[in-house]
């Protein structure tokens, strides 16, 4: 069994009955990885912050280890499934990709280059905290257990769009990326062992189900 490194704020595992929310940093693992904005705000209809976002994402996966499968950037939040090489790489990662969006989209929105529509912000107020839900939860991942989850993740990601009903077909959607078919990434995630089988999500449970 692959050693499993997880962050903690706090020594108690639980707050309020309930499992405290960690990262894990694994190695040679697949992962599911989803982000929100702060209090839900589209920054994300306008071209330039979806430029913007990409060209980091590109940039911090080729130094990050990670291999994305399938990504979609929808106009408050964004989820990315992949395969991470070095799991100590997630948090540079992710630190590096939002404090990249963060920086030039708030650059952007000061100088009054860039507006997003639905917002009852200031037309020239940056967005600080950018990232953020439910307290300081940046960013959610998750290690895939098994091909049917993984399968699941997948579809998810690439479905966002359809589900908000902004295109009939994912395809046309200019920001669902797909790297991999997923018929491809499978028989390499089993081949590399890099799902989290038999290993119970207790994060997710209460203390009784620990």
């Amino acid at each position: 069994m692959a050693w499993t490194r997880k962050s903690k704020s706090t020594p108690n595992r639980t707050y309020r009955n309930q499992h405290r929310f960690e990262h894990w940093y694994r190695n040679n693992q697949v992962y599911f990885i989803t982000a929100k904005t702060a209090h839900s705000t589209p920054v994300f209809t306008c071209p330039q912050a979806c430029h913007i976002f990409w060209t980091a994402f590109d940039h911090v996966v080729n130094i990050g280890s990670f291999t994305p499968w399938i990504t979609t950037l929808m106009n408050n939040h964004y989820h990315t499934l992949g395969y991470l090489k070095i799991g100590d790489n997630l948090p540079k990662m992710m630190q590096a990709l939002h404090g990249r969006v963060a920086k030039q989209i708030n650059d952007l929105i000061q100088a009054g280059e860039l507006k997003f529509t639905h917002s009852s912000r200031s037309p020239h107020q940056p967005l600080r905290p950018f990232w953020g839900h439910k307290g300081k939860k940046t960013y959610f991942d998750g290690c895939i257990r098994d091909e049917q989850q993984a399968t699941r993740a997948f579809y998810y990601t690439r479905d966002q769009a359809v589900r908000a009903k902004l295109t009939r077909h994912w395809q046309d959607y200019p920001h669902t990326r797909l790297n991999i078919q997923l018929a491809h990434a499978l028989p390499r995630a089993i081949q590399l062992n890099a799902f989290l089988r038999n290993v119970p999500y207790k994060r997710y449970q209460s203390p009784s189900q620990d």
